[in-house]
């Protein structure tokens, strides 16, 4: 499958551990299937940066990753992708995949992900809120082993 990664660096070596921490699935190398999304991350990165707007274009094999290394997907945003959205950004996540792939806490949630997180909003009106949206996707690759066997890089492009 073709994904992206959007930066202002061209990333043909990606690094796991070079990942931010208490991100969505923890701290690993984030990339999507959604073009203009990658894109749109690009856009924000050169306004917050001032330098060229970059999209990394990557080859990923699922099939092996889903057969060989620790997969955890997410289909929905639902109570089990909340809770371990909330695990990872508080710092609490003990459990250890290679990949994870799944909606991201983007603009269009994170209101509501904040006020459950605050108890200023009940876990059945959050999880309403939530069905609302129809997840964006994102896919963290956690492990480098996972990076070098399944990633390729295939080119890289200005916005």
């Amino acid at each position: 499958m073709i994904v992206y990664h959007g930066s202002t660096i061209v990333v043909d070596n990606p690094i796991a551990a070079a990942g931010r921490e208490r991100l969505d699935f923890g701290k690993g190398f984030y990339i999507t299937d959604i073009q203009y999304q990658a894109e749109a991350w690009a856009k924000r990165m050169h306004r917050i940066r001032q330098k060229p707007g970059i999209v990394n274009v990557y080859e990923l094999d699922m099939d092996l990753i889903k057969n060989k290394f620790r997969y955890l997907g997410f289909n929905n945003y639902d109570n089990e992708w909340l809770q371990f959205i909330i695990s990872n950004r508080t710092g609490l996540c003990a459990e250890s995949f290679d990949v994870i792939e799944g909606g991201v806490a983007n603009d269009r949630v994170v209101d509501t992900i904040e006020a459950y997180m605050a108890n200023l909003m009940p876990l059945d009106l959050a999880l309403k809120e939530l069905s609302k949206h129809k997840p964006n996707n994102q896919i963290c690759i956690l492990s480098q082993k996972a990076i070098d066997s399944c990633l390729h890089f295939v080119k890289h492009y200005n916005i």
